[in-house]
């Protein structure tokens, strides 16, 4: 297949503006919601990681007089990152073009359409990787009964208490880390059983509302944000009907519907901030636009076609992991 010329490849801003304001309105993707993005100039490179330990001390002591304060200072350790590259396109035949209504929709529904491929991809990255067990320090697991060390009552149970559970890890959290924990991602089972959970729905009869919300439940669990992990992804063989395709499909959550992760997440990221991890996003690859995403369209003549492609650069990265607390199987 012959390659488009130099020439014929471009970065199109006014496209990528469009896949930039599609990744700011899809909610329902949520792996830079837990894992901020840092922007990076280059595709690898070392960063630092500070000793937890020594900012958790003092070595302050009463001075004398003609005698010199005492030292301190901290150790540092290193790791690095390698933002990848992926990619994926959407053509567009001449005779669709040819009969569209308007010649930017087209350009932007296949925009719109590869820009949902590359956030799927990165959610799906995320959540097979450190949405599970054996990422991060601390773990707990819910059970149906007979509750042992690191265990908890299901909060599809009547009698669990998801806000004291919640509670008592918080405080947990804070000992080992010095932070409070001010995210938690959710499984969408774990959110139907929340809200229909009676020491909930009692706590929060006399508000205004008097509806379990989100919001609520971040309240009462003394967090900054619940995030529910809504997004879907679907399998199947590939099949030329659409409807046959369609019904042929299967569908699930990208993330563990019955299970949670306590972390914290800061608001404003930077290598210099512990976090639970961070997304690192090479900045110099895609002109400064913060989100690791550029859009370029170029003519394939030998296909009659003008193909719309995406990239979108990114490593994800536990950078905390004590600054994690998975919660496995919390409801049945």
């Amino acid at each position: 297949m012959p390659n488009p010329a130099q020439s014929d490849l471009h970065v199109n801003a006014p496209l990528t503006n469009v896949s930039i304001a599609y990744i700011q309105n899809a909610s329902e993707f949520i792996a830079t919601k837990v894992f901020p993005q840092v922007p990076v100039q280059k595709q690898s490179d070392m960063y630092w990681k500070y000793s937890k330990s020594d900012w958790r001390k003092t070595d302050v002591k009463r001075r004398a007089p003609s005698t010199e304060s005492p030292g301190v200072g901290w150790k540092l350790d290193t790791d690095s990152y390698f933002a990848h590259v992926y990619a994926v396109h959407k053509d567009i035949d001449d005779q669709v073009r040819a009969n569209a209504d308007s010649n930017f929709r087209v350009d932007s529904d296949a925009t719109k359409f590869v820009t949902n491929q590359l956030l799927l991809k990165r959610d799906l990255d995320w959540a097979d990787t450190f949405f599970k067990a054996g990422v991060w320090t601390t773990e707990k697991t819910g059970v149906a009964s007979g509750v042992g060390s690191g265990e908890f009552l299901q909060w599809n149970d009547d009698a669990s208490d998801p806000i004291n559970d919640v509670s008592q890890w918080i405080v947990d959290f804070r000992e080992l880390t010095g932070y409070a924990p001010n995210t938690m991602v959710i499984g969408a089972n774990v959110l139907r059983e929340l809200k229909n959970h009676p020491d909930i729905i009692d706590r929060i009869k006399y508000t205004q509302r008097g509806i379990v919300t989100e919001d609520l439940i971040a309240t009462l669990f003394g967090v900054d944000r619940i995030v529910t992990a809504y997004a879907t992804k679907a399998a199947g063989p590939e099949i030329n009907d659409a409807d046959d395709q369609d019904a042929a499909a299967s569908y699930s959550f990208i993330a563990d519907s019955k299970s949670a992760l306590l972390a914290y997440s800061p608001s404003s990221p930077s290598l210099m901030t512990p976090a639970a991890g961070y997304t690192f996003t090479w900045n110099g690859y895609t002109a400064g636009n913060g989100q690791g995403i550029r859009i370029k369209n170029f003519r394939m003549e030998h296909i009659a076609s003008d193909r719309v492609e995406g990239e979108m650069t990114y490593d994800m990265k536990v950078v905390a992991p004590d600054m994690g607390i998975f919660v496995g199987t919390a409801v049945a």
